[in-house]
């Protein structure tokens, strides 16, 4: 997953940070339910969060899809997940005036959240490889309906100075094409902004002349600043 904790304008951070959220942190950025968690899901890009391994483990149906496990491969990005997981916490150290600390209370929490997430995603990969799949955004290797719930974050929105608008087009008409009836995006702030990113009004009225609905819902869960919205697309039946 490639990861909005660091910017690449500022401070010099170097390669983009495969990130690894936990299933506490994935439950507050999407608003999930124990009855979401119930359903086939989609994580996209999954990067090594923790999410798949530990909704897996407690019975669940969730899938990870990411660059990175071509890019690495699915070992590497395993091998490598913990060190991310300290990267990413000292940029967040130097940085710490540039985020909310309402989820995490300071950096060592940070700190030790993430290291566990790597830990459980770095387990999982070696007891179920299957469930981490290489794909790369706006084309996954998936049949249509595939899953009922897609969840993809700081990606899309994240990175508006990189992926152009078609990218964001494409790419959410993709994951509405694999899931039956829900996709979760979060956050909607792209780095080094205060504001949502600017041409949302005119993606969102595009998806709708495609069967695509939307609505942009506060989250209970604000790290970077100003991102505490996501944006749940309702898919047409």
């Amino acid at each position: 997953m490639i990861d909005n904790d660091t910017s690449r304008g500022t401070g010099g951070f170097g390669e983009i940070l495969v990130s690894s959220r936990s299933l506490g942190e994935y439950q507050a950025m999407f608003a999930l339910t124990e009855d979401d968690l119930g359903r086939r899901i989609l994580d996209c890009p999954g990067g090594a969060a923790g999410f798949t391994a530990e909704v897996n483990q407690r019975g669940g149906d969730v899938t990870a899809c990411d660059i990175a496990y071509f890019d690495r491969g699915i070992e590497r990005v395993a091998a490598t997940a913990v060190a991310e997981a300290d990267r990413g916490n000292r940029y967040v150290r130097e940085h710490a005036d540039a985020y909310r600390w309402t989820f995490f209370a300071d950096p060592d929490e940070h700190h030790r959240a993430r290291r566990e997430s790597a830990e459980h995603f770095a387990a999982h990969t070696r007891t179920s490889p299957d469930r981490y799949i290489p794909g790369q955004l706006p084309t996954l290797p998936f049949a249509d309906n595939s899953f009922d719930l897609v969840l993809s974050s700081h990606l899309l929105f994240s990175y508006a100075d990189d992926l152009d608008y078609d990218f964001h087009r494409q790419a959410i008409t993709e994951l509405a094409r694999v899931a039956t009836t829900e996709i979760r995006l979060f956050p909607l702030v792209p780095i080094g902004s205060q504001g949502r990113y600017e041409q949302l009004e005119k993606l969102l009225a595009e998806l709708t002349l495609v069967g695509i609905s939307s609505r942009i819902v506060k989250v209970d869960y604000e790290f970077q600043a100003h991102a505490d919205e996501m944006l749940v697309c309702e898919l047409a039946t």
